[in-house]
């Protein structure tokens, strides 16, 4: 990543662990200069210019792609509070 440009924390979501794998596969295929750089509870690091092209790509592999809050703790707590029951 170049400096002074504006990074977003994004979470990718996909349907199960096959499609998430998909969408990087995927983006390291169209786009081998641009590497997801992996950040805290499962988000990645990207430019915010990236963030259309990440989110087509997302779409292309049954995906989506969230802005993440900039404290993830809240999330979390509301994962493990509201986590399914097998």
């Amino acid at each position: 990543m170049q400096r002074g440009r504006r990074q977003l924390t994004v979470e990718i979501k996909g349907r199960n662990s096959f499609w998430l794998n998909a969408v990087q596969v995927e983006w390291e295929h169209q786009f081998p200069d641009r590497r997801l750089t992996p950040g805290p509870a499962g988000t990645y690091l990207i430019e915010e210019d990236w963030l259309a092209d990440l989110q087509r790509v997302a779409g292309q592999c049954f995906s989506r792609v969230l802005i993440a809050p900039e404290d993830t703790g809240r999330r979390q707590l509301f994962r493990r509070l509201f986590a399914p029951t097998d």
